[in-house]
């Protein structure tokens, strides 16, 4: 019992030091050379070293005592940045995962609105182009027959611009918008296409689903949203980062980079976490199904995802992991 607690104790300061303390560390470091150096002497190195030998001759720096205390004082200040980033990640991930747009503040929800419109419109024009080229090379391969066709540069330039059109639509999103960011649709778009095939309520049946899926499954939906949970919270401090550039010009382009990242790597987790739970589901339907006593005869169809809805809605329906 003793190796358990003591592995666990060490778990814990590892998580602490890796999620708090060292990234916080390297913030107040950030925030000190902004303020000893400041706009004039942005990038003044040797004023630097400078005021980092001054503050290293002070007293409390020169004994064991006064090393101790500001030893844990950076420690303490470095953990309480790291859990205010913690704090406003999860301020960035409701607004970029928008799941509750609707309940917004009004002139939040106002932004928001005119936002997803603006998505819908241009995914509804690129998937009625997309459409309306597909209908005519259609309609071309008919009348054609099974002869080639005698033109094939225009059958290239047709076949160019139909994938360019869904190529168009897929980049505003796989399904008609709902959110007003291209991570809340992605993974909207899982309890679209499942509710469309399936006819599955993915609020209701997840939390069952979740119950019967094997370890490694478990484990992989774990990661995934794990590091969605991290790249909202690269963002995070890249907005805590932010303020320093009132005093310190180098600050913004660290901040700018910070938050390029925490985008890019929010959207990569983002599609990740959202093919691996519709993959989920396809794979895994049939075991709940075997497992409440439904009987199936073939895999994953809107048969089944009627019957488990029904058979589920008794009880009050979860949230969803979308």
């Amino acid at each position: 019992m003793s190796g358990f607690w003591s592995g666990l104790a060490g778990k814990l300061a590892e998580r602490w030091l890796t999620l708090l303390v060292l990234p916080g560390a390297f913030y107040l470091a950030t925030a000190a050379t902004a303020h000893a150096l400041g706009w004039a002497h942005a990038l003044d190195l040797p004023q630097l070293i400078d005021s980092i030998t001054t503050l290293s001759k002070n007293p409390i720096a020169t004994n064991v005592g006064g090393q101790i205390v500001l030893l844990a004082a950076i420690l303490t200040a470095a953990a309480a940045v790291g859990m205010a980033a913690q704090a406003l990640a999860s301020v960035v991930e409701r607004v970029t995962l928008a799941a509750d747009w609707r309940t917004w503040p009004r002139p939040l929800r106002r932004v928001a609105e005119q936002q997803t419109n603006r998505r819908r419109k241009a995914w509804t024009a690129a998937h009625a182009t997309y459409h309306q080229l597909l209908a005519a090379a259609e309609a071309a391969r008919a009348a054609d027959g099974t002869q080639l066709p005698d033109n094939h540069d225009e059958l290239t330039v047709a076949t160019d611009k139909r994938h360019a059109a869904d190529r168009q639509r897929t980049h505003i999103g796989l399904e008609e918008p709902d959110r007003p960011t291209w991570s809340g649709d992605r993974l909207h778009a899982v309890a679209v296409r499942v509710h469309r095939d399936l006819h599955l309520n993915l609020p209701i049946v997840w939390p069952y689903l979740w119950t019967v899926l094997p370890e490694n499954a478990r484990t992989d939906l774990t990661t995934a949203r794990t590091a969605l949970t991290k790249a909202t919270t690269l963002t995070a401090w890249a907005l805590l980062y932010l303020p320093l550039t009132l005093v310190w010009w180098p600050a913004l382009p660290l901040s700018a980079g910070i938050a390029l990242t925490g985008w890019r790597k929010t959207r990569t987790s983002t599609d990740t976490y959202a093919q691996l739970l519709e993959a989920t589901i396809q794979l895994h339907l049939t075991t709940l199904a075997t497992q409440l006593g439904i009987p199936h005869t073939a895999g994953p169809n809107p048969a089944l995802g009627d019957t488990l809805t029904y058979h589920l809605r008794t009880q009050p329906p979860a949230p969803s992991p979308c």
